[in-house]
C-alpha cells in the first residue's frame, strides 16, 4: 500500500495533545515526590526553623512593668513606679543584663534597695502593655491587672524577656570579641589542616600509584583506618603522647598540645584518608601516552611532575582540598576533647546550647559556621563541572616502571605516615588497657567496666549498633530507591532537578548545624512529629539525612552505567517498572547497595556532631559516651569505648568484604562473560 498521498490526519483546532501518563510513570512521580517531602521536611524546614531562631531577639523592656509600694500598714497611696525609671535610679540592672535569652528571667527585688522578705510592705505590679509578661513562681500573669503581692511572695517574681525580629543576636555576636574571635580560629586552623594533609595524602597516593614499591594493598588498608574511629579519639591518644603527662611531651619543646597544634595533628589524621581517596582516584586516571611523550621530548622527571602528572589530578587535589576544608571547620568532637582554651565555632555552638542555655546565641553561631561550609561545597561542585575526561577510548593505562631508589624513598615515606595512623590507634588501644596512666601500668579490662562509668554504659554501645543498622537499611533503602526515581523517570524535568538540589544540600550542612536546627523544628510542641523527639527515630533520621549526599551520588553513579533500554525493554513486553527494579536494577546494582549501607553504618557508628543535642537517657550512643566520659575525666575508659566502635566497624567491613566476594560472586556473574 502506498501511503504517501493518503489524506493527513486533522486535530480539532484548539487541543493540546500530551501524551497520557502511564501507571508506572504516576509510581515514579509520586515516590519522587514523597522522599523529596522527606528532604523537605527533616532538612529545609529545621533549617529555617533555625534561621528565624537567630533573628529572633529576646530583651526586657523595663518599661512595659509598673509598681505600687504600700506603707507598712498596708496602704498604697497611688503613685505608680515604672520599671525603667527604677532601674535608673537604682542601676540595678546595666545595658547587657537586658539582653536575654528565650528562656531568661530577671528578678525585681534589686529595683527595691530597702527590701526585705520579712517586711509589712505590700507590692503591686502589673503588665503595662500586652506584651509583657513576668512570673510569681511559676505562675506565669501576662493582663494588665493589677496583682498584690506581700513581701514575701514578691521577692519570687521574675520578668520575661519580649521577644523581638532583627539582627541584634548578629551585632552582639560581632561584637564580642572572644566569639568574633572563633571565627579566625576556625578558618586558620582549617587552612593549616587542608594544606598539611592534601600534602601528605597526595605524595601518599603518589607512592602507592606511581611506584613499584611493596606492600600496597597493606598501606591502602592503614590509609582507610581512621574512617572507622570518631574524630574524638586521636584526641585522646595526642593527650596520652604529649599532655601534661604525656609519654612523649619533650618532643614539643614546651609547647602545648592543648590547642592550635594538637586541633591539626588530630585534623590531619582523621582527614587523611579522605583525601586520599580522591587523589588516589585522579591519579590512577592517567593517559601513559603522555608520559611516553614527555620522555620522547627529553623532558626531566621533575619538568613531566609538573606539566602532566600534577594538572592531570588538579581536580582530585582541589576537590581533596575542600572536603578536609569543610570536615576541619565543621569538626565537633576533636577541638571539645583537645581544643583547651582555643575556641573554635563548631565548640562554642555546643557552648551556647549545652553550657549557657543560650538556643538563640547558638542558632547565630550555626548560620555563621554554615556560610564557609556552603562556600567551600559550591566552589568544589563548580571546579568538578569543570572537569573534562582524562580518558578516552585511545588512551592506554599507565604502568609504574621499577626504580629501586625512588621504590625505597617512597616506601620510606608511606612507612612513616602509616606509623603515623597505627601509632595513634596503637596509643588509644595501650591507654584502654592499663589500670591507671601513668602511675600503675599493668595492664587490666577494667575501662571496659563502662556501666561503672558517665555516658550510659555499655547500653550506649548496643544503642550505636541499633542506630548503625536501622540507619543502614533504611537509609539505603530511601536513598537508591530515590536516586532511582530520579535517574530513571522520564520528563518531569523540574521534579527531578528539584530533587538533586535537595539532595545535594545535606553535604553542605555541617552536623553541629543540623542537629540544633532539629531541637527548634521537632522540639516544637505545636509540631505533629513532636512525638519523635528523644527517640532512637530522631537519631535515625537525622543520620540518614546527614549522610544523605555521599549515599546519593553513590547509587546515582551506579545507576548511570546501567543503559534505559532496560526501561525500554520491560516496557515493551508490559512488565511493571517496579518488578524490573526489585528483579534486575537491584541485582546488577548490589556492589553500590552494599557500599551504601556499610558506609551509613560506619558512619553512624561514629558521627557525634550529628547527634550531641538529641539524644536522651535512653538513646544514649557510644560516640557521645566517649565525649561524655572524657568531660568527666575518664580518659581511659573513653578510649575504651571508641577502640570498641574501632572495632566494631573493623568487623562490619570484614563482613561486607565477604559479602562482597560470596554474594556478589553470583549476581555479578554476568559481568564476567
Amino acid at each position: 500500500m502506498n501511503l504517501s498521498h493518503s489524506n493527513p490526519v486533522t486535530l480539532p483546532a484548539g487541543r493540546d495533545v500530551r501524551g497520557k501518563l502511564s501507571r508506572d510513570d504516576v509510581i515514579m512521580r509520586g515516590g519522587m515526590i514523597v522522599i523529596a517531602l522527606y528532604l523537605v521536611v527533616t532538612l529545609a524546614f529545621p533549617l529555617y526553623a533555625m534561621l528565624s531562631k537567630s533573628f529572633s531577639t529576646f530583651r526586657f523592656e523595663l518599661a512595659q512593668y509598673e509598681f505600687q509600694v504600700s506603707d507598712e500598714a498596708g496602704v498604697f497611696d497611688g503613685t505608680i513606679l515604672n520599671g525603667a525609671q527604677l532601674n535608673q535610679s537604682t542601676g540595678a540592672y546595666s545595658g547587657g543584663d537586658l539582653a536575654a535569652g528565650s528562656d531568661s528571667r530577671l528578678a525585681v527585688t534589686p529595683f527595691f534597695p530597702d527590701f526585705s522578705f520579712r517586711s509589712p510592705v505590700q507590692y503591686q505590679i502589673r503588665n503595662a502593655s500586652d506584651t509583657g509578661r513576668f512570673l510569681v513562681g511559676s505562675d506565669l500573669y501576662d493582663d494588665t491587672d493589677w496583682l498584690t503581692l506581700d513581701s514575701n511572695t514578691f521577692r519570687r517574681v521574675q520578668l520575661r524577656p519580649v521577644k523581638s525580629r532583627g539582627i541584634d543576636n548578629f551585632v552582639n555576636y560581632f561584637s564580642t570579641p572572644a566569639l568574633f574571635n572563633s571565627i579566625k580560629n576556625s578558618l586558620w586552623i582549617a587552612v593549616v589542616s587542608t594544606i598539611v594533609t592534601v600534602t601528605l595524602a597526595f605524595w601518599f597516593a603518589y607512592a602507592l600509584n606511581r611506584s613499584c614499591m611493596r606492600f600496597k594493598g597493606l598501606f591502602r588498608l592503614v590509609a582507610m583506618a581512621p574512617i572507622l574511629v570518631p574524630s574524638l579519639l586521636p584526641g585522646i591518644a595526642l593527650v596520652y603522647l604529649f599532655g601534661n603527662q604525656g609519654m612523649l611531651k619533650e618532643l614539643l619543646f614546651g609547647a602545648s598540645i592543648y590547642g592550635p597544634i594538637g586541633i591539626v595533628i588530630g585534623s590531619v589524621f582523621f582527614t587523611f584518608p579522605h583525601a586520599f581517596l580522591i587523589i588516589s582516584t585522579a591519579l590512577a586516571i592517567s593517559d601513559a601516552r603522555l608520559y611516553e611523550a614527555a620522555i620522547s621530548l627529553r623532558a626531566t622527571p621533575w619538568r613531566t611532575f609538573w606539566t602532566v602528572t600534577i594538572p592531570g589530578a588538579r581536580y582530585g587535589l582541589i576537590s581533596a582540598a575542600f572536603v578536609v576544608f569543610n570536615l576541619v571547620i565543621t569538626d565537633f568532637g576533636l577541638p571539645k576533647v583537645i581544643g583547651g582554651q582555643f575556641n573554635v565555632l563548631a565548640v562554642d555552638i555546643y557552648k551556647q546550647v549545652i553550657g549557657q542555655q543560650n538556643f538563640e546565641m547558638g542558632a547565630v553561631v550555626s548560620v555563621v559556621l554554615v556560610v564557609p561550609a556552603i562556600l567551600a561545597f559550591a566552589i568544589d561542585r563548580l571546579v568538578q563541572s569543570k572537569q573534562v575526561a582524562l580518558l578516552s577510548a585511545r588512551s592506554v593505562p599507565y604502568q609504574p616502571t621499577p626504580n629501586p631508589r625512588v621504590d625505597r624513598i617512597f616506601l620510606a615515606y608511606s612507612t612513616l605516615v602509616a606509623l603515623f595512623i597505627v601509632g595513634i590507634l596503637a596509643v588509644c588501644q595501650f591507654a584502654a588497657l592499663i589500670k591507671f596512666w601513668p602511675y600503675d601500668l599493668n595492664l587490666s579490662l577494667n575501662n571496659y567496666a563502662f556501666d561503672k562509668m558517665d555516658g550510659g554504659g555499655w547500653a550506649s554501645y548496643f544503642n550505636s549498633i541499633k542506630l548503625g543498622l536501622l540507619t543502614a537499611v533504611i537509609g539505603t533503602s530511601v536513598v537508591f530507591f530515590g536516586a532511582y526515581l530520579v535517574e530513571k523517570s522520564n520528563g518531569f524535568k523540574v521534579g527531578r532537578a528539584l530533587f538533586q538540589m535537595f539532595a545535594m544540600l545535606p553535604m553542605a550542612i555541617p552536623g553541629m548545624v543540623l542537629g540544633l536546627a532539629y531541637i527548634f523544628f521537632f522540639n516544637n510542641p505545636a509540631n505533629p512529629l513532636n512525638p519523635i523527639y528523644g527517640t532512637m527515630a530522631i537519631l535515625v533520621i537525622c543520620t540518614v539525612t546527614h549522610f544523605y549526599t555521599v549515599s546519593h551520588l553513590t547509587a546515582v553513579t551506579a545507576l548511570k552505567q546501567m543503559d534505559r533500554e532496560f526501561e525500554s525493554v520491560s516496557s515493551s513486553l508490559k512488565q511493571p517498572t517496579m518488578k524490573l527494579f526489585a528483579r534486575v536494577t537491584v541485582p546488577v546494582c548490589l556492589p553500590a547497595v552494599l557500599d551504601i549501607s556499610i558506609y551509613l553504618f560506619v558512619n553512624a557508628m561514629t558521627t557525634v556532631s550529628a547527634v550531641v543535642f538529641l539524644y536522651s537517657p535512653k538513646t544514649t550512643l557510644a560516640s557521645v559516651a566517649v565525649l561524655n566520659m572524657d568531660d568527666a575525666g575518664d580518659i581511659a575508659p573513653a578510649a575504651a569505648m571508641g577502640m570498641m566502635i574501632f572495632y566494631t566497624n573493623a568487623v562490619a567491613r570484614i563482613l561486607h568484604l565477604i559479602a562482597s566476594k560470596g554474594v556478589l560472586a553470583r549476581t555479578q556473574a554476568w559481568r564476567n562473560r
